[in-house]
């Protein structure tokens, strides 16, 4: 059986370390928030302005005030702080956070990232991905393998990138994938799912590193 979304980033959160700045993207990225250890000192950051982002409230406990990039409810932390987003890229393009964990659309063989423009629809832009993926130390893509019966994994993107040869690994519903020089490499199965049905998921060379 395919991971559900909550095991997905339950997954995710297990590439957290102590004292690490992170950035979590829009969509099922920001559910990491939730499965942060207590023990745990992580410290999550949001390009728009919020430093300590903690995690999501309870009914009835939102405050209108306190959202992420995503325009979601979010909870305040006794450490947390406020700024301009001005502020909030320098820390992103200035090498400050550890670990970006985000969507996506397409994902290549050779790192190359698409997870902004969703066809046939009407966008903003890019946000903020753009200098994520090439500003912090380390990019991790969560998101389902398959799109309407099409893989997501792909040897070329054929969408609109965010950035070239940034991704570092893949934690889909079917497992998790490095990419390295080598291309994909897969390195964990959800449990239940074969490498058969990776390799059919995969529209690229999947290489096995179990």
């Amino acid at each position: 059986m395919a991971w559900t979304r909550d095991q997905m980033v339950a997954r995710a959160a297990l590439e957290l370390q102590d004292g690490f700045y992170v950035n979590l993207g829009i969509g099922i990225p920001t559910l990491v928030s939730n499965h942060i250890p207590p023990s745990m000192d992580v410290t999550l950051q949001s390009e728009n302005g919020m430093l300590g982002v903690g995690p999501f409230p309870f009914e009835g406990e939102e405050d209108p005030d306190l959202i992420n990039a995503g325009k979601q409810t979010v909870t305040a932390l006794p450490r947390t702080s406020y700024f301009d987003s001005a502020t909030s890229f320098a820390m992103i393009r200035g090498g400050h956070i550890d670990l970006a964990i985000l969507g996506g659309m397409q994902v290549a063989e050779n790192g190359d990232l698409a997870n902004w423009l969703v066809p046939g629809k009407m966008v903003k832009g890019p946000g903020g991905a753009m200098d994520l993926v090439v500003g912090v130390k380390r990019v991790v893509v969560v998101m389902e393998q398959m799109m309407k019966e099409e893989s997501k994994l792909v040897r070329r993107c054929t969408l609109p990138l965010t950035g070239q040869g940034c991704v570092h690994r893949l934690i889909t519903d079917l497992g998790v994938i490095d990419i390295g020089n080598g291309g994909f490499m897969l390195k964990e199965l959800a449990e239940g799912v074969t490498v058969e049905q990776m390799k059919k998921s995969t529209a690229a060379d999947l290489k096995i590193g179990l």
